[in-house]
């Protein structure tokens, strides 16, 4: 009992389940396109800035922590940034959103630059990563709940009165 109110779960008393959608996922659906075609995809820093909204403290901490080890550099030294370098970036948003640890992914850039030999170990992070977000959104779903039942509650004591002045 939550400030007077009780929780209630679905009547299997299971929680939901993402069911896969008829239509097309963020994993198969097009892209955003590149702010440049394949071979002329050079990006400073600043145009990754805008393009993702991350920070460039934040892409400069990836490329420290491993995240971004490709990240080519110009004859300078200025990181040039490429098309795969953003898909790898909106993939890294993903995960983030998951609330992946930072350390996890960490792990799944080193799988994954170790190449096809590490396919089960990547995806059994990856099936691990997808049941704490079903845990997650199982108790969204009853937080959700709640929030309704007390919105419900409030309109409610907020009509009440109007039906006695008459």
């Amino acid at each position: 009992m939550i400030d007077g109110t009780s929780r209630s779960t679905p009547a299997t008393g299971a929680p939901p389940q993402p069911q896969p959608s008829s239509g097309m996922n963020a994993c198969t659906a097009l892209p955003k396109p590149h702010p440049r075609p394949e071979g002329k995809d050079s990006y400073t820093i600043s145009e990754v800035v805008a393009f993702t909204g991350l920070t460039a403290h934040t892409l400069r901490w990836y490329e420290r922590i491993g995240l971004m080890p490709h990240v080519d550099r110009s004859h300078t030294g200025q990181r040039r940034f490429s098309n795969r370098d953003l898909d790898w970036l909106v993939f890294v948003g993903k995960l983030r959103l998951t609330g992946m640890p930072v350390a996890d992914m960490v792990r799944y850039a080193e799988l994954l630059r170790e190449g096809e030999s590490t396919f089960e170990a990547r995806q059994e992070l990856l099936e691990s990563t997808r049941r704490d977000v079903i845990t997650r959104i199982a108790e969204l779903h009853d937080t959700l709940a709640v929030l309704d039942h007390k919105i419900e509650f409030y309109a409610g004591a907020r009509q009440a009165p109007e039906r006695h002045r008459a």
